[in-house]
């Protein structure tokens, strides 16, 4: 049983590295991004509530973000292990997730970082961009998200870090090349 967390700033290959990870573990992946989508489209009590703040443009409430991962913690398909993409990204979210595990006899088995050079990110993000078409992704907004991922993550690596469960992964490379580094570092031989 494998219960962990994926951590990195965005353009690192994170969601892409999940599903792999996930896929090689035998264990569900859980995006909170997924989580709030399917809630809003459902239109659950909680997913009214945070379509109200994504529609603004800002952050879902702690309050929110936590009962829906809380809710989707508790399914049945978790019980053999998870991975958590995009949840805890603040130190009081890591206190949230300590409770929700205790209350579950559990913890957690690993924090994976994927780490990567600002500026390779910057040119990543910048060229997935005009591949896609999104004229939001600029490089000051780019390097906004970098600044919010640095400052918010921090705290939250730092927790794990001191209970000694953190593996960092250089995140840069071909999707394969990453994939090998990942499983190498887990231990993985599968």
């Amino acid at each position: 049983m494998t219960r962990m967390l994926i951590i990195g700033p965005p353009g690192s290959g994170k969601g892409t590295q999940a599903a792999r990870i996930s896929e090689r573990l035998g264990v569900v992946a859980i995006s909170t991004g997924d989580i709030f989508r399917e809630n809003v489209k459902n239109e659950t009590p909680l997913g009214v509530e945070a379509k109200k703040y994504m529609d603004a443009g800002d952050f879902v409430p702690d309050s929110v973000t936590n009962s829906m991962v809380r809710a989707r913690l508790a399914e049945e398909d978790v019980q053999d292990g998870f991975l958590l993409d995009g949840y805890p990204r603040t130190a009081a979210q890591v206190t949230e997730l300590d409770d929700i595990l205790r209350e579950n006899d559990s913890t957690l088995d690993v924090v994976l970082q994927l780490t990567a050079d600002d500026e390779e990110l910057v040119r990543r993000l910048l060229g997935r961009a005009r591949l896609d078409g999104r004229t939001d992704d600029n490089e000051v907004v780019i390097r906004h998200r970098l600044d919010l991922y640095h400052e918010q993550t921090e705290a939250v690596v730092s927790q794990y870090e001191s209970r000694g469960i953190v593996t960092r992964v250089d995140g840069i490379g071909a999707i394969d090349e990453v994939t090998e580094r990942v499983m190498s570092a887990l231990k993985v031989t599968r």
